[in-house]
């Protein structure tokens, strides 16, 4: 019975002995400054979207937040795409008209029929250096219809003022990519092909710095050119549009689930572009109003511009332009 009462007693005392402990702790952590509140770093900027194209470039290389997307989440072109037209098409073949372009079902499509009512849309104000990507897919041809992605001198000086062309398919069953750079007044090319299936939804990038340009599909490069001459002299436009060429087997058609850009830290921005809404031209003789300008000035010098001549068939084309004037050469 001893034992008991002292085995108690001593859990008593060490009861006691902890409880006082407890006080003594909280009264020491309630007489201190508070702990300072952690400091949280600013979130990382989001990812653009993949949308229907997971496989990027962007996300491969760690390209962060575009400086300009278009997602198309509406049911209209947005203001900083521009239709082209109605005007004659490529080489003066067939109709571009803005009535081919339609918003749906969050992509933007160009819609192109046998006869070559087709259409082009270009997205501005450009730059000189800078990253593109679009995520975007073709409905099988039958001859006779491009599609393309490709970036266009804003100065409207083809051929000097060069062309990219980063995704053009002519092959109708949309397997087979094609890359063609112009350049120089006589309109010289450096090309490439590339298999890729399309008629799936794909994702094209361009990368453009002053000593380089590289191609990219679904976050694989797959074509570089290091001649720094062949590279443009100036400002370009992201542009896509389906071509013509006679004669069409039947009707096609494209689409662009998204479209990304990035400046540089090299990048110069345009200093023509157009006004929100506006419409574009591939042929800025005939339609002058129509041309990119400084913002509340006047559209540039008449001379600076040159038919649209673009596709890889354009060597010969600018001989062909039935508007008569002579291709500038600077």
């Amino acid at each position: 019975m001893q034992t008991h009462v002292m085995s108690r007693s001593l859990a008593v005392l060490a009861a006691a002995a902890v409880g006082a402990a407890t006080a003594v702790g909280t009264a020491a952590t309630a007489g201190a400054a508070p702990a300072p509140a952690p400091v949280r770093s600013a979130p990382a900027p989001a990812a653009p979207s993949a949308g229907n194209c997971p496989n990027t470039a962007a996300q491969k290389l760690g390209w962060g937040e575009p400086t300009r997307r278009s997602d198309f989440d509406g049911t209209e072109v947005p203001p900083d795409w521009h239709p082209y037209g109605p005007e004659p098409g490529h080489d003066k073949k067939g109709t571009r008209t803005p009535e081919a372009i339609t918003v749906a079902d969050g992509a933007m499509s160009i819609n192109a029929t046998q006869d070559g009512t087709t259409g082009a849309v270009s997205w501005h104000p450009g730059q000189q250096y800078g990253r593109w990507e679009s995520c975007v897919r073709s409905d099988k041809g039958e001859g006779g219809l491009n599609a393309l992605l490709l970036l266009w001198p804003v100065a409207e000086n083809f051929p000097v003022g060069g062309e990219i062309d980063w995704m053009e398919i002519g092959d109708d069953s949309r397997q087979e990519t094609g890359f063609f750079l112009h350049y120089g007044e006589n309109n010289d090319q450096e090309s490439a092909t590339v298999q890729n299936d399309a008629t799936k939804w794909s994702a094209y990038a361009l990368e453009w710095t002053p000593d380089k340009i590289t191609v990219f599909v679904n976050g694989k490069e797959w074509y570089s050119t290091t001649e720094k001459d062949h590279l443009p002299p100036g400002p370009m436009n992201m542009t896509m549009q389906m071509d013509y060429f006679p004669e069409a087997g039947g009707p096609s058609a494209m689409h662009m689930d998204w479209a990304h850009q990035w400046a540089l830290p090299e990048s110069k921005p345009a200093e023509l572009t157009l006004a929100p809404g506006a419409p574009a031209t591939g042929q800025p003789r005939d339609h002058p109003d129509r041309k990119p300008r400084a913002q509340g000035g006047t559209a540039p010098p008449e001379e600076s511009s040159s038919d649209d001549t673009s596709g890889d068939t354009s060597d010969d084309s600018s001989s062909d332009d039935s508007s008569g004037d002579d291709t500038t050469t600077g």
